[in-house]
C-alpha cells in the first residue's frame, strides 16, 4: 500500500514546503516584534564581553544615521530567531519525517536532543572566552589613538564567535552520526586520534590567540573529551553492526562486493 506521503507530486511537495516556510518566517516574525521591546536588556548581555576590558583605548559607537534603527532590527531578528528555533526547526521535522522510516525518526530525535545542548555549551565557552579574545586583540592598538569600534562590526564578531564556537561543539556529533550512516568506521576515527588531538588544540589556540597555554588547554579538553566519546560510540556501533551481520550471515560480503545480478 502507498502513504500519502510517498504518493505526493512534486507540486504538492513544493507546496508543503511553502506552508512550512511561511509558518516558520510568521513565527520568526512574531519573535522579532515580541523582543523588540527587550532590546536593552538583550544588547546589554551582548556588549558585556566587551565592557569588561574597555578603557580609554576602545569605544564602542555607532556610525550612521540609520545605524541605530539597523543595529535594534539586527538584534531583535537574531535574538527571535534564537527564541522561536523550536518553532521553525518542527516545520523542517515535519517536512521531512514524512520520508523517514520508524528507526530514522529516532534517531533523528536523539541526535537533535543532543545536538541542542552541545551547541549550546559551544556558545556558552564562546562567551566565557571573548572578553580574553578581545583584550589581546586591542592590545595591538598603537599608543596614543583610540580604537572606535562600529557596534556593527562589533556583533557580527560576537555572532561569528558564538556560532563558530557552537559548531566546533558539534563536530564529535558529526563523526558520530557518520558512523552510524555506515560512511565512517570507528577504527578510522581511532586510526585518526592524533589529527583529532591537534585540531582540538589549534581550536584551543584560536580562541586563546594571546598564546596562553593554561587557557589553550582550557578550550580544547572539553574538544578532546567529546572526540573520545564519539570514538567509544563508533566503536560500539561498530561492534552492533559486526553482530548483525554475522547473525544474518551477511558478514562474507563488504560493501564494495558485486552482486552476481
Amino acid at each position: 500500500m502507498v502513504s500519502a506521503s510517498s504518493a505526493m507530486t512534486l507540486s504538492n511537495h513544493l507546496r508543503e514546503l511553502r506552508n512550512r516556510l511561511v509558518k516558520s518566517a510568521l513565527a520568526i516574525l512574531v519573535g522579532t516584534i515580541s523582543v523588540w521591546q527587550q532590546f536593552a536588556s538583550i544588547f546589554a548581555v551582548i556588549r558585556k564581553p566587551f565592557d569588561q576590558i574597555a578603557s580609554d583605548q576602545a569605544v564602542l559607537a555607532l556610525t550612521g544615521v540609520t545605524s541605530g534603527f539597523s543595529l535594534q532590527l539586527r538584534v531583535s531578528l537574531s535574538s527571535a530567531i534564537v527564541l522561536t528555533s523550536p518553532i521553525w526547526l518542527y516545520q523542517i521535522w515535519r517536512f521531512i519525517a514524512p520520508g523517514l522510516h520508524g528507526s530514522e525518526k529516532k534517531w533523528a530525535y536523539i541526535f537533535a536532543g543532543i545536538a541542542t545542548p552541545l551547541f549550546l555549551a559551544g556558545v556558552a565557552l564562546a562567551y566565557y572566552v571573548m572578553p580574553r579574545m578581545l583584550r589581546v586583540l586591542f592590545e595591538f592598538t598603537p599608543a596614543e589613538v583610540s580604537n572606535v569600534t562600529s557596534v556593527d562590526a562589533y556583533l557580527s564578531f560576537f555572532l561569528q564567535l558564538t556560532i563558530f564556537f557552537g559548531i566546533g561543539f558539534l563536530l564529535p556529533l558529526i563523526l558520530v552520526f557518520l558512523n552510524f550512516v555506515g560512511i565512517l568506521t570507528g577504527a578510522k576515527i581511532a586510526h585518526s586520534w592524533r589529527w583529532l588531538i591537534l585540531s582540538s588544540f589549534v581550536f584551543g589556540a584560536v580562541a586563546t590567540p594571546n598564546g596562553d597555554p593554561v587557557g589553550m588547554t582550557f578550550v580544547a579538553m572539553p574538544m578532546i573529551l567529546l572526540s573520545g566519546i564519539a570514538l567509544t560510540v563508533a566503536l560500539i556501533n561498530d561492534r552492533r553492526r559486526a553482530r548483525k551481520l554475522k547473525k544474518s550471515g551477511t558478514d562474507q560480503w563488504s560493501d564494495s562486493t558485486q552482486s552476481d545480478l
